[in-house]
C-alpha cells in the first residue's frame, strides 16, 4: 500500500511536469520533435490525473497508519504534489501567464494614446483600417476584432516575432482560441471545438483532429504606427487594456532589436539564431532577407519562386513593403519613400498614378524562425 501512495505522488508530479515541459520554453523542450508527446499527455491529462489521485487514496490509510518519519512525510508529500499542480496550471500554464484583453478599444488619431514610433500590425479590408501596436499584442499572443465587417484574430509571437492575421474559421464556422503553450519557440493556440493545435507562425494545425488544416491568413504589414497613419490617416489604433497596464513592454528594446533578453532579444550579427531576417513567399517558394544588409541597401530587386519582386525599406528604418514588380526588366529604386522605375512612383502603399503593384507575403522574424518553419528557403 505504501508503494501505491508513493507511485502516485511520483506519477501525478511528473505527469504535471511533463505537461507543461513539452510546450513551454523550458531546458531542451523546444529543440524536440515532441509535439505528439506534448499532445498525448495534455488529451489525457485527466486520465493520468484520476490514476494518480485513485493510487494515492489506496495507500494513504497504510501510510497515515505508520509511525514515525512516514507519517509526516506523507502528509508533506501531498502538499508538495498539490503545489505542483498548482503552479503548472494556474502559474506556469500559457493561457494564465498572457491573458486576453478585458475588451479591444479602438481609437482615431486625434484620440491615440500610443507613441508615433512603436511598431504596429496593420490592416485594411473593404477600406477599414486597423492598426495593433507589438507592445500590446505581444503579451495577450492573439487579439479578436472585426476589420471591415470581416472577424480577425491578429497574432504576435514575440519567441519567433513573427506577426500574423489570420481568419478565425474551421470548418466554414467562426471559431475561439486559447493561447496553449509553444513549439520550436512559436506560439500555439487549442481551438474550442475540437481541440486541435495551430502553430502561430503559419497557422497550420500540427496536432488533434484538423492536422494539416491552414487557418486562412489575412494580408496585414509590420509598420510604425507613423507609418501606417502616413498611408491610412483615417485608421484606427488599438489602446492599452486599462487593467493588463503592467504586462506591457513600456520600451522600446524589443522593437528596436535593442533587447538582449535569452528569449526575446537580438541577434546584431546577421544570419545568427537571433538575427532578423525578412522572409517572403512566393509560388510556395520561399527566400530570406539579411535586415542588416537592407538597412543598407533599402531597396532589393530580386525573384522569387519565378516572380520578380521588389523588397523595400521605408525611411524610418523599420518599415517594409514587399511587391511584385510588373515585369522581370522592371527595377525600382526609392526616392524618399516612393519607389521609382522609368519615371512611374509608387507609394509605399502600393499605389501608382498608372495603377496599384500586387503586395508579396513579406515577414520579420528571427532567422530561427524563419528557417525552421521554411524549411526550403534559400537566402539572398
Amino acid at each position: 500500500m505504501r508503494k501505491s501512495f508513493c507511485l502516485g505522488v511520483l506519477l501525478l508530479v511528473v505527469f504535471e511536469v511533463l505537461n507543461v515541459y513539452f510546450i513551454m520554453p523550458m531546458p531542451g523542450s523546444q529543440t524536440m520533435q515532441s509535439i505528439d508527446v506534448a499532445f498525448f499527455l495534455y488529451r489525457w491529462r485527466w486520465a493520468f490525473r484520476v490514476v494518480s489521485v485513485v493510487l494515492i487514496a489506496i495507500g494513504a490509510p497504510a501510510v497515515l497508519r505508520k509511525r514515525g518519519v512516514g507519517r509526516v512525510l506523507a502528509p508533506l508529500s501531498i502538499a508538495l504534489a498539490g503545489m505542483v499542480v498548482y503552479a503548472f496550471n494556474f502559474k506556469m500554464s500559457a493561457d494564465a501567464m498572457f491573458l486576453q484583453p478585458t475588451a479591444v478599444t479602438m481609437r482615431g488619431a486625434d484620440r491615440n494614446s500610443v507613441a508615433m514610433g512603436r511598431l504596429v500590425v496593420g490592416v485594411e479590408l473593404h477600406g477599414d483600417a486597423r492598426a495593433y501596436p507589438i507592445q500590446f499584442i505581444g503579451y495577450h499572443h492573439q487579439v479578436r476584432d472585426m476589420v471591415g465587417g470581416t472577424p480577425v484574430l491578429v497574432t504576435f509571437c514575440t519567441v519567433c516575432r513573427t506577426g500574423r492575421v489570420f481568419a478565425p474559421i474551421v470548418d466554414g464556422k467562426p471559431e475561439s482560441f486559447r493561447l496553449v503553450g509553444m513549439d520550436h519557440f512559436n506560439a500555439m493556440f487549442e481551438d474550442n471545438t475540437t481541440g486541435s493545435w495551430w502553430r502561430q507562425a503559419n497557422g497550420e494545425a500540427i496536432a488533434g483532429a484538423k492536422t494539416g488544416a491552414f487557418l486562412p491568413e489575412i494580408p496585414s504589414v509590420q509598420v510604425t504606427l507613423a507609418q501606417w497613419l502616413a498611408l491610412h490617416p483615417a485608421s484606427l489604433i488599438m489602446q492599452p487594456d486599462a487593467t493588463m497596464a503592467d504586462h506591457y513592454a513600456t520600451t522600446f528594446d524589443y522593437e528596436t532589436g535593442a533587447s538582449r533578453s535569452s528569449l526575446t532579444g537580438t541577434d546584431s550579427v546577421s544570419w545568427r539564431d537571433k538575427a532578423w531576417v525578412v522572409g517572403l513567399e512566393v509560388n510556395r517558394a520561399s527566400r530570406a532577407y539579411d535586415w542588416n544588409r537592407l538597412r543598407r541597401e533599402r531597396v532589393v530587386n530580386d525573384n522569387v519562386g519565378g516572380t520578380p519582386i521588389v523588397l523595400a525599406l521605408a525611411s524610418d528604418q523599420a518599415s517594409f513593403f514587399a511587391f511584385e514588380r510588373p515585369g522581370p526588366r522592371v527595377r525600382f529604386e526609392l526616392k524618399g519613400d516612393s519607389l521609382v522605375s522609368a519615371g512611374q512612383a509608387y507609394a509605399l502603399s502600393g499605389q501608382g498614378a498608372s495603377g496599384s503593384l500586387r503586395p508579396v507575403f513579406a515577414s520579420q522574424e528571427f532567422w530561427h524562425s524563419w528557417r525552421t518553419f521554411h524549411p526550403g528557403t534559400t537566402t539572398y
